[in-house]
């Protein structure tokens, strides 16, 4: 293995002890394939699917393979014509049975930090959906849950900025300065110390870099 893999496969292995004595049900993947792999096997015919913002649903390929069954309804916002769909698109999502999204930060203690604008991504994360799946690059985790939230400010945010054309001073400068713009992204912060129901909340860790 190379230095990286030992490194990721060895900080997912005290991640997840932690994340499991909190509830979390938790897995490794050493490729963002075989998470997707074994994300779709989570995932039962007749489910009804939907998903948060994530670059990291997306690029792991995780979105294209949802798309491609034909066994699950899937609640796809981005099929929506107006802002009146996608709104019930957010309110058919909390009544979803599987929800998937990946989290801002990971503390290696076992805790999940995210930030959201409008919100729909972290109501989901917090109640409604029978199971919560998050798919999350070992690049999300943080040694402690204060590093965990300066990276969801200065790392996450200040690129989700750029990535949906915000105009905030993160956007600028690459740095929180705690902004109340009107373009502003960071209008919740939810830290997720514990899963309940217990396993209700499947992390699955990649051992690749993935997303913001």
């Amino acid at each position: 293995m190379t230095p990286a893999e030992t490194y990721y496969e060895n900080l997912a292995k005290v991640t997840m002890k932690n994340l499991e004595r909190r509830h979390f049900e938790c897995h490794y993947c050493k490729t963002a394939q075989e998470a997707v792999t074994l994300a779709s096997k989570l995932v039962p015919a007749g489910s009804t699917v939907s998903f948060g913002g994530s670059m990291t649903f997306t690029d792991s390929g995780m979105a294209d393979a949802l798309k491609q069954r034909s066994d699950i309804t899937l609640l796809d916002r981005s099929k929506a014509g107006s802002p009146e769909e996608i709104k019930e698109i957010y309110h058919k999502s909390l009544h979803a049975d599987y929800y998937f999204m990946s989290s801002n930060a990971i503390t290696a203690d076992g805790e999940l930090v995210n930030i959201d604008g409008t919100g729909n991504r972290l109501a989901a994360l917090i109640y409604g959906p029978e199971h919560v799946i998050i798919l999350a690059g070992m690049n999300k985790v943080s040694p402690t849950l204060e590093e965990a939230v300066s990276r969801v400010k200065n790392v996450a945010s200040p690129l989700n900025a750029n990535r949906l054309n915000r105009n905030t001073p993160c956007a600028a400068t690459g740095l929180c300065s705690d902004c109340l713009s009107p373009d502003c992204i960071c209008s919740h912060t939810v830290i997720t110390r514990r899963s309940t129901p217990q396993n209700r909340i499947k992390v699955i860790l990649i051992g690749e870099a993935l997303g913001y």
